[in-house]
């Protein structure tokens, strides 16, 4: 939606705004008199034929913050070309969310994905992968992250994912790494970026991608806002992938939602030790495919897969022993990495494993922090950083 056409955007955000009307009497009020400008051109009992009297009389109540709402996007709409406001009934709303329970009334967008003309390249014309996973994830969640949605956008698919810290995060900058699109489902209004720590990540993502929230300018990060939006998150996607996730997690909601929308869910495992780990276990208990490369989730969804990343997943899926023209020193596997294992470990376990000197432990443990091949824990506990 443009910023001359105001009033027909004041209808739709009266709609989004008033205070008991929702999503699904919205579309019913929508269905009934085909725009949002003519629910609030009827009368009362024209209003309580489709609904009940609580809904009339909410219909005919405007809100208090509605003008100032309006003004605020308008102003924010003319602050930039990359700006939009998409409505259930433009031309431009992603096809794929028309087919969820509960579709969005609006969509805030911004990016460079926002359709201008019918011949720009949109939203609907990108096949899109979701990432979700842990806020805190181990320096391996991390890692994988960052590495699948590098080999992801290397096939040239859009990387789905909400912005947050952790796994989320990681997974929009390995997208922006291997030259893709990326789109960031936020809760908060676009206005303002959250978490503040990713205003540059956010930069980056409107110059390759898309940030879009259904909520109105000024929404501040609310709790329940975060859970709500996972169903555009999976929405969106062919597939939903998992990457560490606790057993009470935002990352289960969104594998339930994708489920529940017939689309595919994947997950990664981890240690039976980690609580990080737990989530994805009983995704895969309950049915979801265990992911150990790209490869899996690709192959799975038969998404195309370039030449060149096919090979690279090739490469890292091989032993040490398997793999082409490598050098002595990268076939023999550290003795400091054999003893850690792949659970996170003490300096003393550690040091009953090797027998070395605490000196001479704290000297190599540095030399493989340094070549990132270990992460130092909380706890002082070590562990060690596959490539994924």
């Amino acid at each position: 939606m443009k910023a001359q056409d105001a009033g027909e955007l004041q209808a739709w955000l009266r709609l989004l705004l008033t205070s008991g009307v929702g999503n699904e009497s919205a579309r019913k009020l929508l269905s009934a008199f085909g725009s949002a400008s003519a629910i609030f051109e009827q009368s009362a009992a024209t209003l309580r034929e489709v609904g009940s009297e609580r809904l009339a009389h909410a219909v005919q109540t405007e809100p208090e913050d509605l003008q100032g709402q309006l003004a605020s996007t308008l102003d924010w709409l003319a602050a930039g070309d990359d700006r939009r406001v998409v409505t259930l009934g433009d031309a431009h709303y992603p096809v794929a969310l028309l087919n969820i329970t509960d579709p969005p009334l609006l969509l805030f967008m911004r990016g460079s994905l926002v359709p201008k003309t019918e011949a720009q390249l949109t939203l609907n014309a990108l096949h899109c992968l979701a990432i979700v996973g842990s806020r805190n994830p181990t320096p391996q969640g991390e890692v994988n992250a960052r590495q699948f949605a590098q080999t992801f956008g290397e096939a040239g698919w859009c990387v789905v994912s909400g912005m947050a810290l952790g796994v989320d995060g990681a997974a929009h900058d390995g997208a922006l790494m291997g030259g893709a699109h990326t789109v960031a489902v936020v809760g908060t209004g676009l206005d303002r970026v959250y978490p503040k720590k990713h205003l540059d990540l956010a930069h980056r993502i409107a110059e390759r991608g898309l940030i879009i929230s259904e909520f109105p300018l000024g929404t501040p990060p609310l709790t329940a806002n975060f859970p709500r939006r996972n169903r555009i998150i999976s929405g969106l996607s062919h597939g939903t992938l998992v990457i560490e996730a606790a057993l009470q997690s935002g990352s289960l909601i969104t594998a339930r939602l994708a489920a529940e929308q017939g689309k595919e869910v994947f997950a990664i495992p981890g240690s039976i030790h980690s609580p990080q780990s737990r989530g994805c276990h009983l995704l895969i208990k309950q049915g979801a495919k265990l992911v150990e490369s790209a490869l899996d989730v690709l192959e799975e969804l038969r998404l195309p897969l370039s030449f060149a990343a096919a090979e690279a997943a090739k490469v890292d899926d091989m032993t040490p022993t398997e793999k082409p023209d490598l050098i002595p020193e990268e076939k023999a596997e550290h003795p400091l990495l054999k003893a850690l294992g792949f659970d996170a470990a003490s300096l003393d376990a550690l040091q009953a494993r090797t027998g070395w000197p605490t000196a001479q432990l704290q000297a190599q443990l540095l030399e493989l922090e340094l070549r990132s091949e270990v992460a130092r824990l909380p706890g002082g506990l070590f562990v060690r950083i596959a490539s994924a």
